[in-house]
């Protein structure tokens, strides 16, 4: 890791430097939700033994102790919470971070809406604004940094607010990673505003309020056309002139389906490794895929663990 600009903002190029960073935070507790899942499990037993977490698992004590046998994963050291039902296991374990006896909230053998759901919960859940957003940062072998990339799984076709508010919870999480002022590229398929296209007037909108400091903590442009916001040479060559161009540290796209295009794009196409979790909370979610690697299952949860 290194000082990459004149913004201050570490430079994280590798997502192994996120394991150094949760080195240096404070040690952090992972709650696992519905704990009695082969994936999950494997990954959070991966992690604690590089000691760089504790972990409650929460669940079916027999199934949990059965995955554990049957991969040969060590959990003598974890703290099992037994219970049966799922949804009763969901609410104990985002209790436990509403509570601040646990720092992160993973997802296991549970659907996504019932997680959230105990996260969305008013009394004992992890609300925090209206938003929760997903965030994906990427090592990709052709960019010379660390690439963020919100929202690809969550928000279907976020408006204006709802953009700002994805943003600013991406920021806020990079903030916290070491990037100062991370360089934010708001994506169109076109680098000119076109009012026949809105997501190009709302990235226009969106950078004039960056620029009079209505948010914070960032650098944002746009709009930016994919090639425009990672490759210097293509902004030169289309006569922009950029701070973000070619440096982008976060890509923002228009709606869910450019950026589940663009994630799977980056991991199946470009040998790209990543790590993602859930933000807008209380504290950081980690809820991969069945089809994530189990490598970026662990990167998700050290990434989680890396925030100071």
């Amino acid at each position: 890791m290194t000082i990459n600009d004149a913004t201050g903002n570490t430079g994280l190029t590798k997502l192994s430097d996120l394991y150094e960073l949760a080195k240096q935070s404070k040690k952090k507790k992972l709650v696992l939700a519905v704990a009695h899942d082969e994936h999950s499990l494997g990954a959070v037993c991966s992690v604690v033994k590089k000691n760089l977490i504790d972990a409650v698992l929460v669940g079916s004590e027999k199934q949990i102790r059965e995955i554990a046998s049957k991969l040969n994963l060590d959990i003598s050291n974890l703290s099992i919470v037994n219970e049966e039902n799922d949804s009763n296991a969901v609410r104990i374990a985002v209790k436990m971070v509403h509570d601040k006896q646990a720092d992160i909230l993973m997802k296991g053998n549970v659907p996504t809406a019932v997680l959230l759901r105990g996260v969305l919960d008013k009394e004992n859940g992890l609300r925090k604004g209206d938003v929760l957003s997903h965030f994906a940062l990427f090592e990709i072998p052709t960019y010379h940094k660390l690439l963020g990339l919100t929202d690809a799984a969550m928000l279907i076709a976020p408006d204006l607010k709802t953009k700002i508010a994805l943003i600013n919870n991406a920021v806020e999480f990079m903030n916290k990673l070491g990037l100062a002022k991370p360089k934010v590229a708001l994506l169109c398929a076109v680098e000119m505003v076109n009012e026949s296209m809105p997501a190009t007037m709302e990235a226009a909108m969106i950078s004039k309020m960056n620029q009079r400091g209505q948010i914070k903590n960032c650098i944002i442009d746009g709009p930016l056309a994919y090639d425009n916001a990672v490759s210097m040479e293509s902004a030169k060559h289309k006569g922009i002139v950029s701070e973000v161009a070619g440096d982008a540290d976060l890509l923002v796209v228009p709606d869910i389906e450019a950026g589940n295009v663009l994630y799977k794009a980056f991991g199946f196409s470009a040998n790209a490794k990543l790590a993602a979790c859930i933000l807008g909370a209380s504290a950081p979610i980690v809820l991969t895929s069945r089809s994530d690697t189990e490598q970026s299952k662990q990167d998700s949860i050290v990434m989680a663990a890396a925030v100071n």
